[in-house]
């Protein structure tokens, strides 16, 4: 307990027998409450948890008869606490790739009320870059990027990481059974922050590295997350800009992308025409020009509104 506020860890657990132990023994002694969610472990992670609950009453253990999933995990993780009344839920992995002298730092906007969900950032350091295998830092700067357009949030950045603290208040209010079960839970979860309104901060985490090795297909994953991440953004531009309160951005989104796309239909010609006369058709040109940069400008500004109407959400 920190503040007279109580703290639950959510720990996300699939088969990590080899490490779990040692994620559980560096908790804080100010952690109220860890829960081991064992998504359908395949190896005994389940009953190392379960020993270790015996000797540490804070260590709580909830199994999953299927496997949810790391979103459906965490989503588990947030319901008990949220049901049982914790005031901060911190999501750290099994993996033990979370460094627990982190957590004062990713607590403290959150205690001190100026922000409902603060996260891990592990690309502001130096560090990052030479710890952080290569592939996955290009992958993660790339949907962190696009994150930002999808989410809202511009001033975040490693939206992959999954060291988080949620205050009460979002707990009570977030939909957490409508959780993204699968990876890519991270970028859903903050279009939902956002959809709600919800206050968010970066903070600095160092990258931890060892003993892990990733099971995770860098190239399948950047484009399914990118698919995902489109999906994500109409989602937000459809509940917050146009169901909940009208803003005039989704109609700059949507002449700036209908312009762009114009685009398409006029280079064909343009080419075809080319190939048939061998030469430029200055008209088809001049629209393509004019399709390119209209279209260019009104999503510039569609971005710039949206930052403006997020500025205070951080």
């Amino acid at each position: 307990m920190i503040d007279g506020k109580k703290i639950g860890v959510v720990v996300p657990a699939y088969n990590e027998s080899k490490l779990i132990a040692k994620t559980i023994a560096g908790m804080p002694e100010y952690v109220d409450q860890i829960i081991v969610v064992n998504d359908c472990s395949k190896d005994n992670t389940g009953e190392i948890v379960a020993e270790i609950a015996k000797t540490d009453p804070r260590v709580l253990l909830i199994n999953h008869d299927v496997n949810k999933g790391v979103g459906g995990a965490i989503s588990t993780g947030y319901i008990y606490c949220r049901d049982n009344d914790l005031d901060i839920a911190v999501v750290m992995a099994g993996d033990n790739q979370m460094d627990p002298n982190d957590l004062p730092n990713l607590l403290a906007p959150v205690l001190q009320d100026k922000a409902d969900y603060s996260k891990g950032n592990r690309l502001i350091t130096g560090e990052a870059w030479k710890k952080i295998p290569k592939v996955r830092y290009f992958g993660n700067s790339m949907l962190s990027f696009l994150t930002k357009i999808a989410s809202g949030y511009w001033h975040v950045a490693d939206s992959q990481t999954g060291y988080t603290a949620l205050n009460k208040r979002a707990l009570k209010m977030l939909p957490l059974e409508d959780i993204y079960p699968r990876y890519g839970m991270p970028n859903d979860f903050l279009v939902t922050l956002n959809i709600y309104n919800m206050r968010v901060v970066d903070v600095p985490v160092r990258p931890v590295y060892a003993d892990e090795t990733s099971g995770i297909n860098i190239k399948k994953v950047i484009f399914s997350l990118s698919f995902l991440l489109v999906k994500l953004f109409f989602k937000r531009m459809i509940q917050k800009y146009i169901i909940r309160d009208f803003h005039p951005l989704v109609l700059f989104y949507f002449f700036g992308a209908f312009l762009m796309l114009l685009d398409i239909p006029l280079l064909i010609r343009f080419f075809y025409r080319w190939a048939i006369t061998n030469a430029a058709p200055e008209v088809t040109l001049i629209m393509i020009l004019l399709c390119s940069i209209s279209g260019l400008q009104l999503m510039l500004f569609a971005m710039l509104f949206d930052m403006e109407s997020n500025r205070e959400l951080k």
